[in-house]
């Protein structure tokens, strides 16, 4: 960079082109949220469905009997 002093157009004009980069970062920025909120709510989405069909066919299908569980046998203090 040079050492010369900058005339208030130049640093005007420089000052309007870090706002207008700053902006067009944020719109940049903004989308990017929007398109993760979208993938968001489709893999939610998604993701209930196969939830859903999954409860409905275990409703279906009633639950298997388990076996009875054998009682423990207790310890003999000693």
């Amino acid at each position: 960079m040079s050492d010369e002093p900058k005339s208030p157009a130049e640093l005007k004009e420089i000052r309007l082109n870090r706002k207008l980069a700053q902006d067009a970062e944020g719109i940049k920025a903004m989308a990017e949220i929007a398109a993760a909120d979208v993938a968001i709510r489709k893999r939610t989405a998604d993701l209930r469905a196969l939830r859903l069909a999954k409860e409905a066919a275990d409703r279906d299908r009633p639950a298997e009997p388990k076996a009875k569980a054998r009682p423990k046998k207790k310890k003999t203090i000693l």
